[in-house]
């Protein structure tokens, strides 16, 4: 057995992975105000605690840890979303002295989904996780793709507005700070004039009842069409480079699938409507859903 490890922008989430990729058990904790003001401690607790907890119970191997960012060689170098450079995370957790790898976040998520997933099956393909920001992995004869000295493939900071919202890259109009969950999330509380605390399930069943006679149907509907269009354009800019046979999505996308995927489908389609070969590619959700950050940390790669 594997322990597998998802970190976050708001949560970790920690699994017990068997060698076909099932996770066996799993906890999931929500990071508060508090606890972000130490997040590296907060971090090492957590995985300390409940690696200490599983091991009670079943025999572990390795620990794989999945987090936003650039993050290898037992370092998070740099993440916007957790706010924490150089942070040797590896070395840190060297007490509970097994070996530990670390990787992107959403390359994990990607490995899961190529593996046992929504990828599998197709030589060519990119995924995306829509979370806090966007992260994004692309494979080739369902292999992934490498960078350089840098983790590479950075699809949430590719710009899709070069006037537009300060990013924590330091950029200005980055793919995430208009097409992520947050992002969406965010903006619908503000034209719906509620706080913080309105949960993204809340959010959901607003738009699920979402009706032409209700009072803020259009607002609701205005957000939700310029998500569509903003997160349709990042990928269709990815099918220009990437030409995929599949473009995947994971992350918190997946609980909106039922109001948001028809409608992103139709908008793909609408722009390659004039393209017969692109006509077929294929967008899909993460069968794994927010699962595969923690079966793809432990994929040996």
């Amino acid at each position: 057995m594997k322990v597998g490890i998802d970190l976050g922008g708001s949560h970790i989430a920690i699994g017990v992975v068997d060698d076909n990729g099932r996770i066996v058990e799993k906890n999931e904790k929500r990071l508060t105000s508090v606890e972000k003001q130490d997040i590296k401690k907060s971090i090492e607790q957590y995985i300390i605690e409940m690696v200490t907890r599983f091991r009670k119970v079943y025999t572990i191997s390795s620990i794989g840890i999945g987090a936003p960012g650039w993050a290898e060689n037992g370092m998070i170098k740099n993440s916007g979303n957790l706010r924490i450079e150089n942070y040797p995370i590896v070395a840190r957790l060297q007490e509970l002295n097994l070996p530990i790898q670390i990787t992107n976040d959403a390359k994990c998520a990607a490995l899961a989904e190529n593996a046992y997933g929504c990828l599998k099956g197709y030589d060519r393909s990119i995924f995306l996780t829509l979370g806090t920001g966007i992260g994004g992995a692309a494979f080739f004869n369902h292999e992934l793709l490498k960078a350089g000295k840098k983790p590479g493939y950075e699809f949430g900071h590719m710009v899709i507005e070069k006037n537009g919202i300060p990013c924590h890259c330091g950029r200005n109009g980055c793919f995430e700070r208009y097409a992520s969950m947050k992002a969406f999330k965010n903006k619908l509380r503000e034209v719906l004039h509620l706080d913080e605390t309105t949960r993204g399930e809340e959010l959901l069943e607003m738009i699920r009842q979402n009706k032409p006679e209700n009072k803020n149907y259009q607002v609701i509907e205005d957000v939700v069409t310029e998500f569509i269009e903003n997160l349709g354009i990042g990928i269709q800019n990815l099918i220009y480079i990437f030409e995929p046979e599949v473009v995947g999505i994971g992350g918190s996308f997946v609980y909106f699938e039922d109001v948001l995927l028809p409608r992103l489908k139709e908008y793909i389609a609408k722009m390659n409507e004039s393209d017969e070969e692109r006509q077929g590619i294929a967008i899909e959700t993460a069968v794994l859903g927010n699962d595969a950050g923690i079966i793809g940390a432990v994929i040996t790669h």
